[in-house]
């Protein structure tokens, strides 16, 4: 019988699912999201949020942290206007 490849488990480093294509009007966006609409690093992403130049985000659970979609769509448009 042919062994059929078994996909890995998603590791602590990777997201669990693919980030959609499209930003959500609403809800929640967990930090691989984030950064998979808005292409800055991690670091720059959290050197961001201390100088306040980014959104806030949400603190659900001791170590679950997300950001409001609506945040980061305002945020996103804001660019625009400032270049």
């Amino acid at each position: 019988m042919p062994r059929v490849p078994v996909p890995a488990a998603p590791s602590a480093d990777s997201p669990a699912a693919p980030p959609s294509a499209a930003l959500p009007d609403t809800g929640f966006l967990r930090q691989p999201q984030v950064l998979s609409f808005v292409p800055i690093s991690k670091s720059t992403l959290w050197r961001r949020v201390h100088a306040r130049t980014f959104p806030e985000p949400v603190k659900l659970s001791e170590r679950v942290t997300v950001w409001r979609a609506e945040d980061i769509r305002r945020w996103i448009e804001q660019q625009g206007v400032a270049s």
